[in-house]
């Protein structure tokens, strides 16, 4: 039973999740508002083995600020970032929420929010942290 399903603006590459996300954040990273082209990023965050990956991918990796590397798997057809890779998490995986086409949980954590637009306003009670997360 499929709990979770996200693909790209063509459909070619997907990514299926039979388990729910261990977590979910709103990361406010200058490097997340690039990748979305949007004040923030968000992401449900699951263990790699209850996804099924499907379609091509390409990749592209960049090191963090923290010096580990961040590896994105995107559609080559279309463009679209659909999920990524941590070496901080080496056991999970993240999915771009907004690819998702199945409800998701709102963020229970905000990460970065040294870099968060003015603007940008998050409920309150949601864990933050000023860079990113410790666990």
């Amino acid at each position: 039973m499929t709990k979770h399903h996200a693909q790209c603006q063509c459909g070619q590459l997907a990514v299926t999740a039979e388990i729910d996300p261990d977590f979910v954040i709103a990361c406010n990273c200058k490097a997340c508002q690039k990748r979305t082209g949007a004040p923030f990023g968000t992401a449900m965050y699951f263990r790699k083995d209850g996804l099924t990956l499907t379609g091509r991918a390409s990749r592209w990796s960049r090191n963090a600020e923290s010096g580990r590397a961040v590896e994105s798997h995107f559609c080559p057809d279309c463009g679209t970032t659909v999920c990524w890779t941590l070496e901080m998490r080496p056991d999970h995986m993240g999915v771009a929420y907004g690819c998702l086409d199945t409800p998701a949980p709102m963020p229970t954590r905000v990460v970065w929010a040294e870099a968060q637009h003015g603007w940008v306003r998050f409920p309150d009670g949601i864990e933050t942290f000023s860079k990113g997360s410790v666990s």
